[in-house]
């Protein structure tokens, strides 16, 4: 009772904006659950259909090729951008210059994911890496990598990773600073080489902020959307099409709403038991 006594002003101004957002937020959540077992299109009144909606994500081949498309970008996420921004926090940690390529590396994400889109849609055009690989004597290599599966997926992942690799760098690079100086030194003396003290010292002390590098990636990887609609709109044939996209296309687009609904709760359901499980796991090992 103290503490309200003390804090009773501060907490007046909150409560109301935080009871206000909560609200909204379980009730959304209620509504989409209810809509989630039901056939809507907004204008007619919701038809019960069971577990209808539940068993075509599973069924339907265009919701398979969603979920492997899911599986593929959680994957590729957490391999590339953590991979190419611990090793570049480790190649800048002691370089000269190092707030010029820090800047660089940063930059991209200082963009949002829809620029950054339309920016590699040009990249990825017929003037662009096919007029560089052709005139290079690499034609072979120039596709239409924006419309022939599984390339287009391929070449998001690329866009995204150039967009979120400097931040997990600068993470890093902030975890590295952190560290106990001791341990180094005595590796020095013992005659350590550079590969031997980053595995042996090196990544086990980074472990708490790669913990938390990680779980950002993996929730980040499964609601990405806007790279993906701006890139390719999840085509062709839907064939680019995440979780994500395929939820707001059947919502927004074909008006489908029960099975957007449907597709929401199994991505949400999905990305809180695979980040639950991941953490439970990191900590139990750190504990």
């Amino acid at each position: 009772m103290s503490y309200f006594r003390k804090n009773g002003v501060a907490l007046s101004y909150i409560l109301p904006a935080a009871l206000l957002i909560t609200l909204f937020f379980i009730t959304s959540i209620v509504y989409t659950f209810y809509l989630s077992f039901t056939s809507y299109d907004g204008l007619k009144a919701p038809q019960f259909v069971g577990l209808k909606n539940y068993v075509k994500v599973f069924q339907d081949l265009t919701y398979i090729t969603s979920l492997k498309n899911t599986l593929i970008w959680v994957i590729a996420t957490l391999v590339f951008p953590v991979g190419l921004g611990l090793l570049f926090s480790v190649l800048l940690q002691h370089m000269k210059g190092q707030r010029i390529f820090k800047n660089i590396f940063y930059l991209p994400y200082a963009m949002s994911l829809t620029v950054v889109g339309v920016i590699w849609v040009l990249f990825f055009s017929r003037n662009g890496v096919n007029f560089i690989l052709t005139n290079i004597g690499m034609d072979w290599l120039a596709l239409d990598w924006l419309n022939k599966p599984p390339y287009n997926t391929y070449a998001m992942i690329i866009a995204s990773v150039w967009q979120g690799t400097g931040t997990n760098m600068l993470l890093f690079l902030i975890g590295l600073g952190a560290l106990p100086k001791d341990p180094f030194e005595a590796a020095a003396i013992d005659g350590a080489g550079r590969f031997r003290t980053f595995w042996n010292i090196t990544l086990p002390l980074l472990k708490p902020i790669t913990i938390v590098v990680m779980g950002m990636a993996l929730v980040n990887s499964f609601k990405i959307f806007d790279i993906i609609w701006v890139m390719t709109m999840g085509g062709p044939y839907r064939s680019s099409e995440t979780l994500a996209v395929t939820m707001f296309r059947e919502s927004f687009v074909l008006f489908n709403l029960g099975q957007g609904a449907a597709i929401s709760i199994i991505l949400t359901i999905t990305s809180i038991a695979v980040s639950w499980f991941y953490l439970r796991k990191t900590m139990v090992k750190e504990g």
